[in-house]
């Protein structure tokens, strides 16, 4: 799942840095794609650097259950149908963009239905402590931070997720998210044909998108 897609299932929470743990693993993946860090078992005499790995661990969780789900399996294998005759001639793959669509797509659903208000999500970023964070890191391992703080505030200062909420700018979002794989990943033609289909399937999962996130809270409730 995207930011906002995790952000949901925690968006009562009034922590900061719990906020800031459901979404930290995709904001390192972001910042530098060769980050890899497993903090999960790990525990620190300051409580905020706990409370991030606890929203870590809470990523985790989600990201498992939706990737396992027939809600995934389904619609990110016909998204990728119904795009992968548009992008003819891309380098991307069929798959992902039928995955991170599929994403974006919830995103914008969240926040174009109010389930979620996105400067609330800013506010918990903003409300974070560098040098919390920055301990957090250190504790997991990663050396040097610079990288990932580089892209964090620039996360925070553009507030590029609020661009989410225009629905002909999902196949931007995607092209952005494309890029950061292949230089060149899609031509104006590609772009304005993904639109077309984005766009349509937004409209067929309009009325029952909800269910992926009621099934994932069920679960994480029983557990």
């Amino acid at each position: 799942m995207n930011f906002l897609s995790h952000y949901y299932f925690d968006r009562d929470v009034t922590n900061c840095y719990h906020i800031l743990g459901t979404v930290l693993p995709d904001l390192l993946k972001n910042a530098d794609k060769t980050i890899v860090l497993h903090p999960e078992k790990l525990h620190h005499q300051n409580q905020s650097v706990n409370h991030i790995i606890t929203g870590w661990n809470k990523h985790l969780e989600v990201d498992r259950y939706f990737h396992s789900s027939d809600f995934f399996l389904t619609h990110s294998h016909q998204l990728k149908k119904e795009l992968a005759p548009v992008i003819e001639g891309s380098p991307v793959k069929p798959f992902f963009l039928g995955h991170i669509a599929l994403e974006l797509i919830l995103d914008n659903l969240l926040i174009t239905t109010n389930k979620i208000d996105v400067n609330d999500f800013y506010n918990h970023m903003q409300g974070c402590d560098d040098e919390v964070i920055q301990e957090f890191l250190t504790f997991a391992g990663l050396a040097d931070t610079t990288k990932f703080f580089r892209f964090f505030n620039g996360f925070k200062k553009d507030g590029y997720l609020h661009t989410y909420s225009e629905t002909p700018k999902i196949a931007y979002a995607l092209k952005r998210i494309c890029m950061r794989v292949w230089r060149d990943p899609f031509t104006d033609k590609h772009e304005e044909a993904m639109n077309e289909v984005l766009i349509a399937y937004r409209e067929q999962l309009y009325d029952n998108f909800m269910s992926i996130f009621d099934e994932i809270n069920s679960k994480l409730t029983i557990s």
